[in-house]
């Protein structure tokens, strides 16, 4: 029998009496072929993946050793957990709280024929606030103001609202004179000015404003994480469906917070004819209420609405929302400082503005969308709003009677003394 011999490789071939040994011998070639071309290429992507990971320690052990330099900082993050991008403070335009407060301070030791300042405390289990008050009067003798119109404007509340604290700062520059707005007539203001007493609040937030500071961002409740715009008592604690109370949350009962209370003690001693709480977040003159979708039914509210539509068409152009605040904002706010001024206070004509409407389709970008960041905007909405309070002040009075709304809130008062205090 015929065969044909493996050499070295020790295997024979059967080719007799096989029907197509020749095809069998070719297939055979060609698994040998193919098994000699893969080989190589398997022992190739192995070497690759083997340096591949020798590489991966080396990187290693180079981070390791720079992460040893405290000039160097490594992140490490699962990449679902990475926060948003969010704008940060522009130092350039806005004052520190510590700065802002200083500011006030100067300026008024500079005027203290006009300007006066205090700083009220109070606390609770552990808990202190402090707030600054400016007061501004020509006459300077508290006997004098019996007759002229009282008005008292709050700022920065929400503390992320950074924009409206400086606006209180350049209302106390123009105040004392030290400060113009562009084509303000200085006798003309005068002469409103010389009928009104103003109280402001420049910064009512002090401990939420310095964790904002301190890179919170997106916090606007105080510095034990009550929103303040919540903690008031009219209709506190009432909870809508879209409830959150990381940012709503409105404290353990109404007025448990210091700076409420401070506040509170504020506007019932003064007894203001006007309350203007300014906010960001919009652009808005808003009455009440904000707990519900409707205006109250006294004569005092067709004037509040005939003053914000004069307001909203001179200063706004007409793009400012106005109505009450519940049906105007898309959501019902419970526990808010203008509805208690209104109802409980009995202020005849109670405001919140909203000064500044940032782009809301940047929602976690929380500075950007409370703030201005550049300075033609941050200056223009500074003037726009200046211009509104100040022409406040002018047409304000006119729809106020002094003498009636004395004898009104003298009964008020009496009416509701433990109502105000609750």
């Amino acid at each position: 029998m015929p065969q044909i011999a493996g050499g070295n490789r020790g295997a024979a071939y059967k080719i007799e009496q096989e029907g197509g040994g020749n095809e069998k011998i070719q297939e055979t070639k060609a698994q040998f072929l193919a098994f000699r071309i893969i080989l190589p290429a398997a022992s190739t992507f192995f070497s690759f993946c083997r340096a591949m990971a020798d590489l991966f320690l080396l990187l290693s052990s180079f981070l390791s050793l720079f992460a040893c330099f405290p000039g160097f900082h490594f992140v490490y993050a699962d990449a679902a957990l990475i926060q948003p991008f969010q704008t940060p403070i522009n130092r350039d335009l806005y004052h520190s709280c510590t700065d802002l407060i200083e500011k006030i301070n100067s300026l008024v030791h500079r005027h203290p024929e006009k300007l006066t300042v205090e700083t009220l405390k109070s606390g609770t289990e552990g808990y202190n606030a402090d707030v600054t008050v400016v007061t501004y009067g020509q006459s300077g003798k508290q006997s004098d103001d019996r007759f002229k119109i009282r008005i008292l404007l709050g700022f920065g509340q929400h503390s992320r609202e950074l924009i409206t604290p400086e606006l209180a700062l350049q209302i106390v520059s123009i105040l004392s004179e030290e400060q113009f707005l562009p084509g303000m007539d200085l006798a003309s203001l005068n002469g409103t000015l010389e009928n009104l007493v103003i109280k402001l609040v420049p910064l009512e937030n002090l401990n939420g404003r310095k964790l904002v500071e301190a890179g919170e961002l997106c916090e606007r409740r105080n510095g034990r994480g009550v929103d303040l715009n919540r903690n008031w008592g009219v209709d506190w604690g009432r909870k809508e469906k879209n409830y959150d109370p990381v940012e709503e949350y409105p404290g353990t009962a109404p007025f448990s917070e210091p700076e409420t209370q401070i506040m509170r003690e504020i506007a019932t001693s003064f007894n203001p004819h006007i309350w203007v709480n300014v906010h960001s977040g919009t652009a808005a003159l808003f009455m009440p209420y904000d707990h519900k979708n409707s205006t109250p039914d006294r004569v005092s509210s067709q004037r509040m609405r005939v003053l914000t539509e004069e307001l909203n068409k001179v200063h706004c152009h007409g793009r400012c929302k106005t109505g009450s605040g519940g049906a105007s904002v898309g959501y019902l706010a419970h526990g808010t400082a203008t509805d208690y001024m209104y109802d409980v206070v009995r202020v005849p004509m109670s405001f919140t503005f909203e000064v500044y409407a940032g782009d809301k389709t940047l929602d976690e970008d929380c500075f950007k969308m409370f703030n201005p960041v550049d300075q033609t905007t941050f200056e223009r909405v500074l003037n726009q709003w200046c211009g509104i309070l100040f022409a406040l002040f002018k047409l304000g009075p006119r729809e106020i009677d002094v003498h009636s709304t004395i004898i009104e809130n003298s009964f008020d008062q009496v009416y509701n003394w433990k109502d105000a205090r609750l």
